[in-house]
């Protein structure tokens, strides 16, 4: 074990609420847990919305009251964007939220029933015992300039590849059509050829 596991894991405390949920596109789970890994309510099942956000929090609010308990880490499987609006909605709050490898939870999944079966309600329980065990990282999510420059660079590797596979099919149809073509332009993007071309 290594000395930043270390550090995860001392985070989670007596006092601390350790909440697991399954991002869903519509619909996300939720089950929250104590530091030792006792079930601390039933599943909760709220809507992608702010409403629901709302919802989410005011249990969550609800759990630390009941228990004693007066902070919280929520912790998920950063599936597809779906998390985004909630992940914004958690920072703006103050809370606390960590993220599970996906290949960690699958693997996980099967030590409690034996069964790497996907559902809705074990999937939070296995996410929240990798929080308590220490094994998640925090997310990144630029701001500013930086959010823009992460766009960017998305945008762009896609442009490329979209290029790329264009000219892949110019090419084919080259060799297909006129295999002569390029023992006489060895560039098909030069000036005379696309004059040619035209």
């Amino acid at each position: 074990m290594n000395c930043k596991q270390n550090e995860r894991i001392n985070q989670v405390k007596e006092s601390t609420l350790v909440v697991g949920i399954d991002i869903g596109s519509t619909t996300h789970y939720a089950r929250a847990f104590d530091w030792r890994g006792i079930e601390l309510g039933k599943v909760f099942k709220f809507s992608n919305s702010r409403e629901g956000f709302d919802s989410f929090k005011n249990w969550m609010q609800w759990l630390l009251n009941k228990n004693n308990k007066s902070d919280v880490i929520v912790g998920i499987e950063p599936t597809g964007h779906y998390w985004f609006d909630l992940g914004a909605y958690l920072e703006d709050g103050g809370i606390l939220l960590v993220m599970v490898n996906p290949y960690a939870v699958k693997q996980t999944k099967e030590l409690d029933d034996n069964s790497q079966s996907k559902n809705d309600c074990k999937d939070p329980k296995v996410i929240a015992k990798l929080v308590i065990e220490g094994r998640y990282s925090a997310p990144y999510t630029p701001d500013g300039v930086y959010a823009d420059l992460r766009v960017l660079t998305t945008n762009r590797k896609r442009i490329i590849r979209e290029l790329t596979q264009i000219k892949n099919r110019i090419a084919r149809w080259f060799a297909i059509y006129f295999p002569e073509y390029k023992d006489v332009f060895g560039d098909y993007e030069s000036q005379s050829s696309m004059l040619v071309l035209r």
